[in-house]
């Protein structure tokens, strides 16, 4: 049976304290704490395992760390943790921590700027060894504020053009130009793409642009419009959808996340509007729960655990003291097809 640590003081044991335990130097017991057992003989090693156990020594990580300029521990800042997105690159990102020796710390802006800027500097105080980030906006200053230190950096769904850090996410272009021929092809005449505001994030002005594009070579008799909703506003949504519902073109909802998706499913609900029937509904990011509403809505399904774990490769390669140019890495996005994007001629069929 394993002896009982001491409980005959409230002071946490030192290193000091396991050296005059085992009666050796400590030096030798931290040579013991950091896998050096080659210089210590096994009665030494004995020795001071049994006096560790005694005490109930548990040594200080983090200052270990410190000492040795290693901390094994990185950062993780997230836009919006209740976004289904981020929860997925997220476990991508401590999948690959698991298998690389790292251990992540995570914090969730929720959508303030000014909580983005106050953890990233939490973090970097903190001394991780390099940061993953998916930014609300932040200025590209702010972020090579961190970058110019030496820290290494990864940003996850967002272009920073005068940034040299790697950035992993989706080709946002590609998934929404597939996505917009799509409901072309379907025989929807109008594209409403219904967003976030837009602002500096890239991966939203980047839909954005596809769509259009992609509208404008189908010709005349083809329109695409922009709306840029707070989520939270659901007077101003209903709104949106009642202008939208009232277009005498046969029209489709592109959503421009699966926020916006749910919040706009569930206003097209409640002003009784049927899918496809009535409108077509398309959104990005593909949410479980896409596949049960009414005849399924379709979407674009991102890879987003795979994003999460190429980020953190990325990053423990910068650690590791990989020297390359900004490298950019843009997973292809994959078109679910369900119920709300058929054309008038499945519908009447059915």
């Amino acid at each position: 049976m394993p002896p009982t640590p001491r409980t005959d003081t409230l002071r946490t044991p030192t290193i000091t304290d396991v050296a005059r335990e085992a009666k050796v130097g400590k030096t030798s017991v931290s040579r013991y704490l950091n896998g050096e057992f080659d210089s210590l003989s096994e009665a030494l090693r004995l020795r001071i395992q049994q006096a560790i156990r005694t005490l109930g020594f548990r040594p200080n990580q983090m200052a270990r760390g410190l000492k040795r300029g290693r901390t094994r521990m990185v950062g993780m800042v997230v836009a919006d943790i209740s976004n289904p997105y981020s929860v997925e690159v997220m476990r991508g990102v401590e999948a690959a921590c698991q298998k690389q020796g790292f251990m992540l710390m995570v914090c969730n802006s929720d959508n303030q700027l000014e909580l983005e800027k106050r953890y990233l500097d939490l973090l970097t105080n903190y001394r991780v060894e390099g940061l993953v980030i998916n930014p609300i906006g932040l200025p590209e200053e702010d972020l090579a504020s961190i970058s110019n230190t030496g820290l290494p950096l990864v940003i996850i769904d967002r272009r920073a053009v005068h940034l040299q850090c790697d950035m992993v996410g989706l080709d946002n272009r590609q998934a929404a130009t597939l996505a917009t021929q799509h409901l072309l092809q379907q025989g929807f005449q109008a594209i409403h793409f219904f967003t976030e505001p837009i602002g500096q994030i890239s991966s939203r002005s980047e839909r954005e642009q596809a769509l259009r594009q992609v509208v404008a070579a189908a010709g005349k008799g083809h329109s695409a419009s922009t709306t840029e909703l707070d989520v939270t506003d659901s007077a101003a949504l209903a709104d949106a959808l009642r202008k939208t519902l009232k277009s005498k073109k046969r029209s489709a909802i592109f959503a421009g996340n699966g926020r916006m998706l749910l919040n706009v499913a569930l206003g097209l609900q409640q002003l009784g509007a049927r899918w496809p029937e009535d409108i077509g509904l398309l959104g990005f990011d593909d949410p479980t729960w896409a596949a049960l509403a009414g005849s399924g809505i379709t979407g674009i399904r991102q890879p987003t655990f795979d994003i999460g774990h190429a980020a953190l490769d990325f990053l423990v390669q910068r650690i590791d003291g990989i020297v390359s140019p900004a490298r950019m890495q843009a997973f292809p996005g994959e078109l679910i097809i369900r119920g709300s994007t058929g054309s008038l001629k499945n519908v009447s069929e059915a």
